[in-house]
């Protein structure tokens, strides 16, 4: 396995920054950014963009394709026990604390 990905951005390689500049004189061409892999980035996003501008791009432009891969037909809920409320005052304002616990009676 390699220890390094190619950035994922549909527009990585047209983005006009020094570091993706490759190629002899005469033949210079604009690359796609490579991202190395290491303990950091292993598992995320991050080992497959090089930035938040690539991974936007990516997802503005594939988003609907990778939903349809698995699409959700319903929503979906975690049974609750009902919340209680606890209200607080320093003096100068009031909050409010809301203690929501997961009914595992309920759980499927």
């Amino acid at each position: 396995m390699t220890d390094f990905n190619w950035c994922h951005g549909p527009e990585c390689h047209k983005k006009h920054t020094v570091d993706r500049v490759r190629g002899v004189k005469g033949s210079k061409v604009l690359r796609t950014r490579k991202i190395k892999l290491n303990n950091w980035n292993n598992g995320s996003q991050w080992s497959f963009f090089c930035s938040n501008h690539c991974q936007n791009d990516f997802w503005k432009e594939y988003a609907t394709q990778i939903v349809a891969i698995a699409p959700r037909t319903e929503c979906q809920e975690t049974p609750i026990h009902n919340p209680t409320k606890e209200t607080h005052n320093n003096g100068y304002y009031n909050w409010n604390n809301w203690t929501i616990e997961v009914d595992e009676s309920r759980q499927s």
